[in-house]
């Protein structure tokens, strides 16, 4: 039997896995607490896309994406750039294009009244 294969190797694995999410929640938490308002602002951006549709790491990273030009602690070209990077990496085909575009309208039209510049 190979060791990969024996349950309490899967369970060793697993707990692994959890523990290693977890080292990443403090980091998530600030976005997740403000996802509400997060995701109205990618909803207005991009209403032919609903939340559900949206492949899951383009909803990650448009999210954090969005709260951090909320946060304005970093220059809004630097924070559109490196998730259109990510979008290139980690997205399909068409990711970076639909990352940069709605990303480029919440900072245009959607980001102005909430105070993004």
């Amino acid at each position: 039997m190979k060791v990969e294969s024996e349950p309490r190797h899967l369970k060793r694995k697993a707990l692994i896995e959890k523990l290693f999410r977890q080292s990443f929640k403090p980091k998530a938490k600030p976005v997740l607490t403000n996802l509400t308002h997060v995701d109205k602002l990618i909803t207005k951006a991009a209403p032919d896309y609903p939340l559900t549709k949206i492949s899951k790491i383009d909803l990650a990273i448009l999210r954090l994406a969005v709260w951090e030009l909320l946060q304005k602690t970093t220059p809004y070209k630097v924070t559109i750039d490196e998730a259109v990077e990510l979008a290139k990496e980690y997205g399909g085909e068409a990711s970076f294009s639909f990352v940069n575009g709605t990303l480029g309208t919440i900072f245009k039209k959607i980001g102005k009244p909430y105070g993004i510049n």
